[in-house]
């Protein structure tokens, strides 16, 4: 049953790689990047293992307990990576458990971050080999630390599966996985500064978390080099005692999976009964439909939530890189967020799936599709671009550059909303379906996202650059008239742009809509 399960992942694997090209040079691009990083990695082992025992065990224990953290606490707000082997696609197999739960740990491993995780292991024990009694412990413990960081990830995501698929949920782990993105810079120079001002207090943070279900099987070799035996059997008692109870409450969490199918959008928060909803307040028009249609999105899908959630992000990460000055830096907020919001239309095809046949099969032109869209994205993107400025304004003690900022932030929104209406009716890719997390990617679809996003932010930036350059020259100079010049050029420039792009892509939908829908549907 085992090898059965891995040859069933093996062949899954394969099969995906088949559908699309890009999906091929995904995985490539993917391999380089982990390539890299594990080159490094093994270069930094290389270079501890000449150093001292107490050095070695600060180093190992405390990256190798962020290492098994990572493994159990990622999929629970990235779900939806690696879902090849899903539990609850066994459901209506009689497949004894036991053998599930092994084949299903092993299978585990398959993959990018179970082959680098296995060689960092290994080199990590390798790194005693200056210490013969160290190394003949580390070598068996190797299993155990891949088992811990394997069978705690699939402990964790089995025992909260039920609660993973509920859409609230999806929302706020979109949330929290966007975070340490977004602050990526304070992050890092927050932990370089406290590493640089409290590197005396490691060691003893080390032996702490070798005490703790994460660090203790990285904690045993430094003990034996010590001579610290009956330490040493304690601490690989704590880890032997950890894989166990973490395979018993995998087996639990598995047995009940097998049982009980668990559906996307099950439990409370439902859909309930509310009349129309927004399509009650449109008008029964093509256009309205759509824009009835789209704000349902807007306000429903976790996908649309990632642009959202950059809103108030994009203003803290300007202050903190402002240093905490209330400067340009904040005023900068503004015509960012209007990019993000107003390229945020720009896969709305893709999102549809295969539920674009809708669109394809009723007499539907394509400017009404594209112009009930941008309606849709507009009422939620005008406002909050305003408030933003206003705000930011406010922060800064800046009202002088209000009309600048809002002729450029408008400006840039309306310019986005165009050429995103472009491009999502010409260029569709494998995205994360509703279930999934909104931040995660498809294989196969990252490539032509990436290729797709930066050709179209370049071509908005270009077509923005009257707005832009008239807002920064009207700010830097604190000239209001300048500022209100701004504010009527961005208004009527993004307008122009705007209206184009609903004809241009409404023109580009009507030709190639079959052909989109023959590509998602490909997809799978």
């Amino acid at each position: 049953m085992v090898a059965h399960l891995l040859r069933l992942k093996l062949t899954l694997l394969r099969n995906g790689l088949k559908r699309s090209v890009w999906q091929i040079v995904g995985l490539v691009v993917l391999s380089l990047y982990a390539l890299g990083g594990l080159a490094a990695a093994t270069a930094g082992l290389v270079a501890l293992s000449l150093a001292g025992p107490d050095l070695v065990r600060t180093v190992l224990v405390l990256t190798g307990s962020l290492v098994v953290l990572g493994w159990w606490i990622v999929p629970l707000v990235a779900f939806g990576i690696d879902s090849t082997l899903d539990p609850s696609r066994f459901v209506t197999f009689a497949i004894p458990r036991r053998p599930l739960l092994t084949g299903l740990a092993v299978s585990g491993l398959i993959g990018i971050p179970g082959v680098v995780t296995t060689l960092l292991v290994l080199a990590a024990a390798l790194t005693w080999w200056r210490h013969p009694v160290a190394l003949l412990v580390s070598v068996p413990l190797v299993p155990v630390a891949l088992a811990t960081c394997v069978v705690g990830s699939r402990a964790s995501t089995t025992l909260l599966a039920p609660l993973m698929a509920r859409r609230r949920y999806r929302e706020v782990a979109a949330g929290v996985m966007i975070l340490p993105f977004v602050l990526l810079g304070p992050i890092v120079n927050a932990v370089v500064a406290g590493v640089a001002a409290g590197k005396d207090v490691l060691p003893t943070l080390a032996a702490t978390a070798g005490w703790t279900p994460m660090g203790a099987v990285w904690a045993v070799p430094a003990d034996a080099v010590a001579g610290r035996w009956g330490v040493a059997a304690a601490r690989a008692l704590v880890a032997v005692a950890t894989l166990a109870l973490l395979v018993v409450v995998w087996d639990g969490a598995l047995g009940r999976a097998l049982v009980t199918a668990t559906t996307a959008g099950s439990g409370r928060g439902g859909a309930r009964g509310r009349g129309l909803g927004a399509f009650g307040r449109f008008p029964g028009t093509p256009v309205g439909a759509v824009a009835a249609r789209s704000l349902t999105y807007w306000r429903r899908d976790p996908r649309y939530a990632k642009a959202l959630l950059v809103v108030p992000l994009i203003p803290v990460v300007m202050l903190v890189s402002g240093g905490g000055s209330r400067g340009g830096t904040l005023l900068a907020a503004g015509p960012l967020v209007a990019l993000v919001l107003g390229w945020s239309i720009s896969a709305d095809v893709a999102y549809d799936g295969t539920a674009f046949w809708t669109h394809v099969a009723t007499p539907l032109d394509g400017r009404s599709d594209r112009a009930g869209r941008l309606i849709a994205a507009a009422m939620i993107g005008v406002p909050t671009v305003i408030a933003l400025v206003t705000a930011s304004v406010a922060l800064a003690g800046r009202w002088d550059a209000l009309p600048a900022l809002l002729g450029a932030s408008l400006g840039v929104l309306l310019t986005a909303y165009g050429g995103a209406s472009v491009v999502s009716a010409r260029v569709v890719y494998p995205v994360a379906k509703p279930e999934d997390n909104p931040f995660t990617s498809q294989q196969g679809g990252s490539m032509a996202a990436v290729v797709s996003q930066l050709l179209g932010w370049g071509a908005v930036l270009g077509l923005s650059l009257p707005e832009l350059v008239l807002g920064i020259v009207a700010a830097g100079i604190h000239s209001v008239v300048l500022g209100v010049v701004a504010l009527v050029v961005g208004l009527g420039c993004g307008t122009v742009v705007a209206v184009l792009g609903v004809r241009i892509g409404g023109r580009a939908l009507d030709s190639g809509a079959p052909d989109l829908l023959a590509r998602m549907v490909s997809f799978g």
